[in-house]
């Protein structure tokens, strides 16, 4: 398949519901040597920055009455931001992004497991599940024993049944054959369609520089770890008012919340108690978007399903993310960039016989998020113009699929038709930066999200969870 370095953001933009004729506002700048895999990564990655960028710029044109901003989206930038986890720097220390119970394991049967088990709760049940005391100081090789007495596929199937992690790797072609696989296949890359009535919303004209296209949106954020957090990181540098709402129960992993933090304000409440129930629901009667990343169903007990917040909130975005979907075999299942990488192909179509292997960013994390954002973006537009009540759906297999299909440019390994990098290169210096917070002195990847006019850093660093006040600005 002959593509360019629009091949994937058209497609992206296309999903997204955009009118084609923006896509000349886009101006890709392409560096060689960045995020190199072989699959079409790094185009993954241009295309949902593309998208979300387009979207921010489309949405600025809709609340100024001018032209939609042209965008920028620097290959550099790109990278650095889909790494940034990895980039960070707290007080000159490297984070932690995976605990020793997280990896990769050879099986009895000659096969391979990825186990999650960066959570105390993860780590307790994945123990739980191969009989092991949570407490034992040979963790490692006792797990790694138990592993290499039992097949792939049981060791997944017995994991998540203790309400653990783990999955079996598959080929691409096993990937297709498997029932979540082929359900996967059926669908588009996300959902984003109208649920309910609303009037036309209505915004106040952007004024102030820099140009801020979310300004005065009120985004109620429930998600964790990369994906979901990313997404609202995205629309805080937009310059939408998140507030992140998480369980006392289920702290955040402290690295983690530093570098998906900035923008926002972070609180704790327990819904499952009545006052901290009334409490959300007051936030809820003054938010414009929901978004949530826990897996199908868990929230719905609140009343935060997608039509129930239609009913309740009439003329709100509301977004939501999984892994695997609420749909197939798999519906309801946790699960994490690592995981879908070993379940949908893309980890044997990276490794070699001897070992599977990763992507050079938690793509799919990064990725997603992304289209969330840009999802939500195009989802204010079009209710400006029509009004409604939006739904958005997005999983991370869903996303794998994309990338390991064609749309995005070809066969793996391929590079674009006649690329011509400007400044090819792999150091990702340029696109850090540095800033004193509460957590201490941070070193961070910069947004890639950049229009002509618009921000080019958060307003605020991120601050300690879970501390802010449950409130709106």
């Amino acid at each position: 398949m002959t593509h360019t370095p629009m091949t994937g953001t058209r497609a992206a933009w296309a999903a997204l519901g955009g009118d084609p004729a923006l896509l000349s506002r886009v101006e890709p700048v392409v560096r060689a040597g960045v995020l190199p895999a072989r699959l079409p990564v790094r185009e993954l990655a241009r295309a949902c920055v593309g998208g979300c960028a387009l979207a921010a710029a489309e949405l600025a044109a809709a609340r100024t009455g001018r032209a939609v901003p042209r965008v920028r989206v620097d290959d550099g930038a790109v990278a650095a931001a889909f790494t940034s986890e990895r980039q960070l720097l707290v007080d000159g220390r490297e984070p932690v992004n995976f605990a020793p119970l997280s990896g990769f394991w050879r099986t009895g049967d000659g096969g391979w497991v990825r186990t999650h088990a960066n959570y105390p709760h993860h780590r307790a049940a994945l123990l739980a599940a191969l009989g092991l005391s949570a407490d034992s100081a040979d963790s490692v090789d006792s797990v790694a024993a138990r592993l290499a007495e039992r097949p792939a596929v049981d060791v997944e199937d017995a994991v998540y049944a203790a309400g653990g992690l783990a999955v079996a790797l598959r080929t691409p072609e096993e990937w297709a054959k498997h029932p979540q696989g082929a359900a996967v296949a059926e669908r588009p890359l996300l959902s984003r369609r109208r649920i309910g009535e609303g009037p036309a919303r209505s915004l106040p004209a952007l004024t102030g520089d820099p140009l801020l296209p979310a300004s005065g949106l009120r985004v109620l954020d429930l998600t964790r770890v990369i994906a979901g957090p990313v997404a609202t990181r995205t629309l805080a540098l937009l310059g939408a008012d998140v507030l992140r709402i998480d369980s006392p129960r289920l702290p955040e992993l402290p690295d983690q919340h530093a570098d998906t933090g900035f923008g926002k304000r972070s609180a704790t409440l327990d819904l499952a108690r009545r006052a901290d129930l009334r409490t959300f629901d007051e936030l809820l009667a003054g938010a414009d978007v929901v978004v949530t990343g826990y897996r199908p169903g868990a929230l719905d007990r609140f009343g935060l399903a997608p039509l129930a917040l239609a009913e309740r909130r009439p003329g709100i975005v509301v977004a939501r993310l999984s892994a695997w979907g609420d749909y197939g075999p798999w519906a309801g299942r946790p699960g994490f960039d690592s995981l879908v990488q070993v379940a949908s192909g893309i980890a044997s179509a990276e490794g070699s016989p001897e070992r599977p292997g990763a992507l050079p960013a938690q793509a799919l994390d990064h990725g997603t998020g992304h289209l969330v954002a840009a999802a939500v973006l195009r989802s204010l537009t079009e209710a400006m113009a029509g009004g409604g009540t939006w739904g958005v759906s997005l999983t991370l297999a869903q996303t794998a699929h994309w990338l390991t299909g064609e749309s995005l440019g070809g066969a793996p390994g391929d590079a674009p038709e006649g690329e011509d990098s400007t400044g090819a290169t792999d150091d990702p210096a340029p696109w850090l930066a540095e800033t004193d917070s509460p957590l201490g002195r941070l070193r961070y990847a910069l947004p890639p999200v950049s229009l002509a006019g618009g921000p080019d850093n958060w307003s605020r660093p991120p601050g300690h969870w879970g501390t802010d006040t449950p409130e709106w600005r």
